[in-house]
C-alpha cells in the first residue's frame, strides 16, 4: 500500500494582499497568507481526509516556516521538502478591486528556492510513494530547473505505474502562450488527467468553439485519459473516453477570487481516486465555491462540513 493518496510538486509563495478598497501604493496594512497551486490542491485534499504530501523547496527561515506551518495545519506531509540554507521564498502582492477595475497581482519571485530546485534535490522514492501525482503548468514556467523537475516527476510516476494529473494554469506574466505550448505538449503522453480552463484552452492550445468543442479537443491530448475544463460561472466539464460529464457552478458570494481552480481540481481528484468522476465534479464545484467565500488561497474546512454542504446544498443557518 502506498504511503500517500496524492503527492504534489511546486512552489508555494507568501501572498501579501491589500485590504479591499485600498491601493497598494498607499496601504499601510498587508494580510499575509501562503499560496501556490500544488500546495492549494494538497491542502484541500488533506481537508477531505486524503493522505497528501507536498514537495518543493523552502528557505530555512521564518517565511519558509510560515508556509510549512499552514500545510501542517491541514495535515499535509512535508517529508519531501528541500530546506534551502540560502535563497528566498517567492512573494506576490494582491490588490483587490471591484468593477470596473481589475484586481492586480505583482510577482516578486525571481530566483526563489523553488525556481532553483533541481531534480537531484528531490526525494523521489518518497514523493512517488503514492497512488497519484499532481503538478501544474506554473512549475515548468518558473525556470529551466522547474521544467526539468516537472519532466522528471511525470517520468518517474509513469515508470512506477502511478497516475498523474497536470493543471495548465497559464500565467501570462510568467511565459508566453507559445512557450507554454512548447513545454506542455510533450508532457501530455505522461498525463492521465488534464485540467484546463476554457480560456487557457484557447490561449495556450488554440482551441476554439463552444465549451463541448473545446473539451473534446483537450481530451485528444490525453487519450485515453480524462480532460477536465472549468468554464467560470457556467460550471465544470469532463470527458473520459466517449463519456462527457457536466456540473453546474454553485451560486456564491465572493470574498476572494483566488484559489478556485485549485480547489476544483482537488475535488475532481477526490472523486477520480474513487473511480467516480461525476462525484468528483460535484466535489469540485462545491470546493471551488467554498474557497471563494474565504480569504486566502488554501481551503479551510472540515471533511464533515464539506460532506454536509454536499448533501444540503448549503446556504442555511447552522444552529
Amino acid at each position: 500500500m502506498s504511503q500517500f493518496d496524492i503527492t504534489t510538486l511546486g512552489e508555494i509563495m507568501v501572498r501579501l494582499s491589500v485590504p479591499a478598497g485600498e491601493r497598494l501604493e498607499l496601504t499601510r496594512t498587508l494580510d499575509v497568507q501562503p499560496g501556490g497551486a500544488e500546495g492549494n490542491v494538497a491542502t484541500a485534499l488533506a481537508r477531505l481526509g486524503r493522505r497528501c504530501a507536498w514537495g518543493g523547496a523552502l528557505p530555512d527561515n521564518a517565511l519558509g516556516r510560515l508556509i510549512a506551518n499552514r500545510l501542517r495545519l491541514a495535515n499535509v506531509d512535508l517529508g519531501c521538502v528541500h530546506w534551502a540554507s540560502e535563497g528566498r521564498a517567492g512573494l506576490y502582492f494582491l490588490e483587490f478591486a471591484g468593477s470596473p477595475r481589475n484586481s492586480e497581482v505583482i510577482y516578486d519571485r525571481a530566483e526563489s528556492c523553488a525556481a532553483r530546485l533541481t531534480p537531484d534535490q528531490i526525494d523521489w522514492s518518497r514523493l512517488m510513494d503514492t497512488r497519484h501525482f499532481h503538478v501544474s503548468g506554473i512549475t515548468p514556467a518558473l525556470s529551466s530547473q522547474g521544467l526539468a523537475c516537472t519532466q522528471r516527476s511525470l517520468g518517474e510516476a509513469r515508470d512506477r505505474g502511478i497516475t498523474t494529473s497536470l493543471d495548465v494554469n497559464f500565467r501570462a506574466r510568467m511565459w508566453s502562450p507559445a512557450a507554454a505550448r512548447s513545454a506542455l505538449l510533450p508532457l501530455m503522453p505522461q498525463v492521465d488527467v488534464l485540467f484546463c480552463s476554457r480560456k487557457d484552452a484557447e490561449m495556450v492550445f488554440g482551441f476554439t468553439g463552444d465549451s463541448r468543442s473545446r473539451l473534446r479537443q483537450l481530451a485528444c491530448l490525453v487519450q485515453p485519459g480524462v480532460a477536465v475544463m472549468s468554464s467560470g460561472a457556467e460550471g465544470v466539464w469532463a470527458r473520459q473516453a466517449d463519456t462527457e460529464h457536466f456540473e453546474k457552478a454553485l451560486p456564491v458570494e465572493v470574498a476572494d477570487r483566488l484559489g478556485a481552480g485549485d480547489a476544483m481540481a482537488a475535488g475532481v481528484l477526490h472523486g477520480y481516486l474513487d473511480n467516480d468522476l461525476s462525484q468528483g465534479l460535484r466535489y469540485g464545484t462545491l470546493l471551488a465555491a467554498l474557497i471563494l467565500t474565504q480569504h486566502g488561497d488554501m481551503l479551510v474546512a472540515t471533511a464533515r462540513e464539506i460532506e454536509t454542504l454536499l448533501q444540503s446544498g448549503g446556504g442555511t443557518l447552522a444552529r
